[in-house]
């Protein structure tokens, strides 16, 4: 018996050993494990796992930052960006936001400290069934990484440097300053980064403009910006459902009550997708062709230097300039659709006409000429451009173009998915004609609507600055203005409508000179109004014979146009110079500003990121004609639009039935005050129309991308069929919208105008004629 009770002694005793040793090891192994994980984060605290992610992007959220393209009215054109973002602040955030992210994302976010331990343990717990442990203090860490981790062991190493670092954050910045750090840094696709971007992109809304259900649907992306994207067709049921179980989780902590959820969760999803890409959005050739005047202004004006004494620039794509420019959104989207309501029905007229053309697009030209079109074509195109730099050969690449390939072309209808060889979409696109349209107050110098063409996705060039073509008849009101100003004749003055011949020799031309008119008509006295309204040749080679080319060519100089390749020789006067649209329309704003030329102006000012100015445009005004000259012009270009080419602009309606595929539908019927010039040159390879009121004038032009792509006659090649319509309809709306304040009185009379512009007053005042006084040239 007491063997019994000492052998129970003895194992009692060795029972409570063993149990002391467990609790030993256990408390042993606790203590390990714990400064194990102590250890862990402080050798990745001290950078012994590689560098932490520093903090200097989110210290200087505004380090990378898109620069904002803004219109007069204040409205975003576009912005110029490696990362499309513009931060917020989180004062500017709607409160709802802010619910639904902390709902969703991070419930006890206002009660830790960047590390949510209750949900860290659940979620081992559960191994993640009921969802994760990331608080947005952690989410926000993440960001910070820019490679993703290759292994589960660098994700594990990752997780702790998260951790560090969330910790950090949180001693750092206050809680709302992480809340508007994460949803800057968010990257939503479609180059929305940042919920700033988003917004606008997503619902083409200001941020602090957000409904509950859109704030629920951008917060729903945060968990997957793919999987649940309410762009893509293929996410958007899966969006839809996740904006409601944001909705749900709103009402579960009490930022909405049941009736409110259930409202909004019956909501459809509506998104305005706005995408601002490069190409995407409004004033896309404007935007484009701003960069030249940024580039310039980058090099003049350097922002500082750096430790090494070498200036520093500004860049457009991440220094967050805000550049005001001088479009108005208003003007410029009535003149891109204008542009899209005429252009679709024109080229409708041109493919008619060229299903029975075996050379279409092209006329005029033969095989041999058609191969240099192709060939140019291709050596300047971006396929050639990437296979030369990856080092094929000539004949490789040529036969590149002949295989097919699938792509994406442009149509009036819309984009369409095909498949074809590069060189037939070559030819494809050679059939369009295009356009350039430019419109600006002649006061001011002020650019307020730019289309550089019909769509930038395809078609890259600018017709506005950078394209130059033949001007045509549009060309003739600078004679007039020279003979004006030198000869003082009056728009009811007369001159003999007769072949009329310029000897070699004579004005610097090697041949004799005698044009004819278009329409083949001569006989009979004409007033200037009636030839220049009529753009009678035989007049103005009357005219330049007796002012000569030079003058001519000097006040288009004065008026800002490159004469560098204009040569003193008569033919000018029928409109040979090569220009672009930006001279004329500038050149012609003289005449509507008294005769004073003001250089183009398309920026206001430029501010830094912090707001300081740091440029303002100063208009240069000079004095180029006299103001009588300037006016007197105008009076003579209003016939234009009374009984000429333009008289069109009056009753909406053509006189001929040919045109009503292309301009019955128009009903423009202008009463008010209109000077204008058409412009056709030879073969009908360019259509012109500029337009003046009192404190606007806007220039169109229409043809195809080569010369030989052109209307088989002037039925339908003409400037007043081509270009006008676009000039028509874009001001039928402006002067809808009355707060544009747009002209539409007389042109301003000089108080001593000493020149007699009313030919009925002056019919009777020169009672001794028939009709009018001829001129003695």
């Amino acid at each position: 018996m007491a063997k019994k009770q000492l052998n129970k002694k003895q194992a009692t005793t060795t029972t409570q050993t063993h149990f002391k040793k467990f609790i030993k090891w256990f408390w042993g192994l606790f203590a390990g494990g714990l400064l194990a994980i102590i250890l862990l984060f402080l050798l990745a605290s001290w950078n012994v796992f590689g560098k932490l992610p520093t903090f200097e992007e989110l210290e200087n959220p505004e380090s990378n930052l898109a620069t904002k393209i803004l219109s007069a009215d204040g409205k975003l054109l576009g912005t110029y960006f490696n990362e499309n973002r513009t931060p917020i602040k989180y004062e500017d955030l709607p409160q709802h936001l802010v619910d639904a992210l902390v709902a969703t994302e991070d419930e006890r976010y206002y009660d830790h400290s960047g590390i949510d331990f209750k949900g860290t343990a659940r979620a081992f717990a559960y191994l993640g069934q009921r969802g994760g442990a990331s608080t947005v203090t952690q989410q926000l860490s993440k960001l910070l990484f820019s490679d993703p981790p290759s292994s589960t062991i660098e994700r594990l190493i990752q997780k702790v440097k998260e951790y560090v670092i969330s910790t950090r954050l949180e001693r750092q910045y206050t809680k709302e300053e992480i809340i508007a750090m994460y949803l800057n840094k968010q990257d939503f696709l479609f180059r929305a980064i940042g919920v700033s971007s988003a917004s606008r992109i997503y619902f083409n809304k200001n941020v602090s403009d957000l409904s509950i259900e859109e704030s629920a649907v951008i917060v729903a992306m945060l968990k997957n910006p793919r999987q649940f994207n309410p762009h893509r067709e293929i996410s958007r049921d899966k969006s839809k459902l996740r904006r409601n179980q944001v909705l749900k989780q709103m009402e579960k902590n009490g930022f909405l009550t049941t009736l409110e959820k259930d409202s909004l969760q019956a909501l459809p999803m509506i998104v305005r997708f706005t995408p601002e890409g490069h190409r995407d959005g409004m004033a896309t050739y404007f935007r484009e062709n701003l960069k030249k005047f940024l580039a310039k202004w980058i090099e003049e004006n350097p922002k500082g230097v750096d430790k090494d004494g070498n200036p520093e620039y500004y860049n457009i794509y991440r220094d967050g300039l805000t550049i005001t420019t001088t479009i108005d959104s208003r003007m410029q989207r009535m003149a891109e659709d204008a542009v899209k309501k005429h252009m679709p029905r024109l080229q409708a007229e041109f493919d008619k006409q060229n299903l029975k053309n075996k050379t279409a697009p092209f006329r005029d030209i033969d095989e041999d000429q058609i191969d240099v079109i192709f060939n140019n074509a291709m050596k300047s195109s971006e396929r050639w451009r990437k296979l030369k730099a990856a080092g094929k050969s000539e004949s490789e690449i040529r036969k590149s173009f002949d295989v097919k390939t699938e792509m994406s072309i442009f149509s009036w209808q819309g984009d369409i998915d095909t498949t074809m060889t590069p060189r037939d979409s070559i030819r494809y696109y050679k059939k369009f004609l295009r356009t350039g349209m430019l419109s600006m107050v002649p006061q001011t110098g002020e650019v307020r609507a730019w289309v550089g063409g019909i769509d930038m996705a395809h078609f890259q060039y600018d017709h506005v600055q950078t394209g130059k073509r033949q001007v045509g008849s549009t060309f003739k009101p600078f004679l007039y203005a020279t003979a004006v100003d030198q000869l003082h004749i009056s728009p009811c003055d007369t001159l003999p409508n007769t072949l009329f011949s310029i000897a070699a020799g004579t004005h610097g031309n090697t041949k004799d000179w005698e044009p004819k008119n278009s329409d083949g008509k001569y006989g009979g006295m004409m007033t200037m109004k009636d030839a220049l309204a009529g753009s009678v040749n035989t007049i103005s080679a009357r005219l330049m014979n007796e002012v000569g080319p030079q003058p001519v060519i000097d006040l288009v100089e004065k008026l800002g146009v490159d004469v560098s390749n204009i040569p003193p020789v008569p033919s000018i006067a029928l409109g040979t110079p090569d220009l672009s649209l930006y001279e004329m329309v500038s050149a012609y704003s003289a005449f509507a500003n008294q005769g004073v030329y003001i250089e183009p102006q398309i920026i206001t000012t430029i501010e830094d990121k912090n707001g300081t100015i740091l440029y303002q445009h100063v208009p240069n005004p000079k004095d180029v004609l006299s103001e009588e000259a300037a006016y007197v012009t105008l009076k003579l270009m209003e016939g234009v639009t009374q009984s000429g080419s333009g008289r069109r602009l009056r009753s909406g309606k053509s006189n001929r039935a040919d045109y009503k595929d292309v301009v019955t539908g128009h009903p423009y019927s202008f009463t008010n005050p209109i000077a204008g010039k058409t412009g056709t040159t030879q073969n009908q390879s360019d259509g012109w129309f500029m337009g003046i009121v009192p404190n606007l004038v806007t220039g169109v032009w229409v043809g195809g991308d080569d010369r030989a792509t052109h209307f088989a006659s002037t039925r339908y090649g003409q400037g007043a069929t081509m270009a006008l319509p676009i000039w028509g309809l874009y001001m039928k709306d402006v002067y809808s919208n009355k707060d544009l304040n747009i002209s539409d009185e007389s042109f301003i009379k000089p108080k001593d105008l000493s020149i007699e512009v009313d030919c009925e007053k002056y019919k009777s005042q020169n009672t001794n004629n028939d009709d009018y006084d001829e001129l003695d040239i």
